[in-house]
């Protein structure tokens, strides 16, 4: 074993012990903080609602849940940017969100329009079921259309700017809708600013098995995006099928997508920022890099999660706030230093 091959396999042990060690430690302090700020004294006599009732039904799944979605979208990130083989890519490029928003926003007028009016803060569950499956769907279709628009995966650039065309379009139909329906304003704007206070253990069960279902197939699908990296005339030359392979790849990334914003709203940089932090600290093919970036989108999602529910208690920041400017701020960061080289 040469030392360049040493120091790579030695980065990498280090990143997943980091990576491991952060989500267990911020496992722990998501389950300390709650509506009213940090409280580790899970046996309260004076109150109303047992503390082993709060940390088992609210903070745990939301801990869990809010690590699941980061997952998810860390590991759309890696599949997006290996599919455009572009740093810059995310998950939301092909028109997931604006679909997802727009499907939201068309639940919440309609429900406005029948005199049920519906606000994201209060919705009860059955309600909240057909925002989560409208969501789903909306952001699979704004996929769909992507794909239609650009007559299937074969071109990579052709692909990603109908994505830009659709989600552009959808996100003036969604305009449209809220001018329409100004009730349905409130919850688009949560809905695009992303939460975790919605997720129970349904909602674990859900995230959990979506992830455990994208694993697999990422896993088998990383050395073609390795082949990708090298151009599309070289993977051609190794015997792929790029237009199938891409194809699964767009599939795979919706999925990750469509799910994880069903559940916890658009939030933004995950995706983005997780695999440029695997790369930075541990350079390594695709067969790492998407387990490593779910497992950085992860943290990174729980972490912010956890400011966002202790900075200013009782009030709770929208975690799609905190997870840009986190993830803005280190990719600002990224850039100084590099220009600064």
């Amino acid at each position: 074993m040469n030392a360049a091959l040493a120091l790579d396999l030695s980065r990498r042990r280090r990143l997943v012990m980091g990576l491991a060690v952060a989500a267990l430690a911020l496992s722990l302090l998501g389950l300390g903080v709650g509506s009213e700020g940090w409280s580790w004294h899970w046996s309260d006599a004076d109150s109303a609602v047992p503390m082993e009732l709060i940390v088992g039904q609210i903070r745990a799944p939301r801990t869990l849940g809010a690590l699941l979605v980061g997952a998810l979208l860390g590991q759309a990130g890696a599949i997006a940017q290996g599919l455009f083989r572009n740093p810059l890519a995310d998950p939301y490029l092909l028109g997931t969100g604006s679909g997802a928003s727009l499907a939201v926003v068309l639940v919440l007028a309609a429900s406005a329009a029948g005199g049920h009016a519906l606000a994201l803060a209060n919705v009860e569950w059955l309600p909240r079921i057909g925002l989560v499956v409208a969501a789903f769907f909306g952001a699979l279709g704004g996929v769909s259309l992507t794909l239609l628009l650009a007559r299937g995966a074969q071109e990579p650039l052709r692909l990603l700017l109908s994505g830009v065309v659709v989600g552009v379009v959808l996100g003036a139909g969604s305009d449209l809708v809220t001018t329409w329906s100004p009730d349905a304003l409130r919850g688009k704007q949560s809905f695009m600013l992303g939460s975790t206070g919605f997720l129970g253990w349904q909602s674990v069960a859900l995230l959990a098995a979506g992830l455990a279902l994208a694993l697999p197939p990422a896993w088998r699908l990383a050395r073609a995006l390795d082949a990708l990296g090298l151009g599309e005339e070289s993977a051609a030359s190794l015997g792929l099928a790029l237009p199938r392979l891409r194809l699964l790849l767009v599939v795979l990334l919706a999925l990750c997508t469509a799910l994880a914003v069903s559940q916890a709203g658009l939030v933004g940089f995950v995706g983005l920022v997780s695999p440029h932090l695997v790369r930075r600290f541990a350079p390594a093919p695709q067969r790492f890099m998407l387990p490593a970036s779910a497992a950085a989108g992860g943290v990174l999602m729980l972490g912010a999660d956890i400011l966002a529910r202790g900075l200013i208690a009782p009030q709770e920041l929208p975690v799609g706030v905190l997870t840009a400017v986190l993830g803005g701020g280190y990719l600002l960061w990224l850039l100084h230093k590099r220009g600064v080289r």
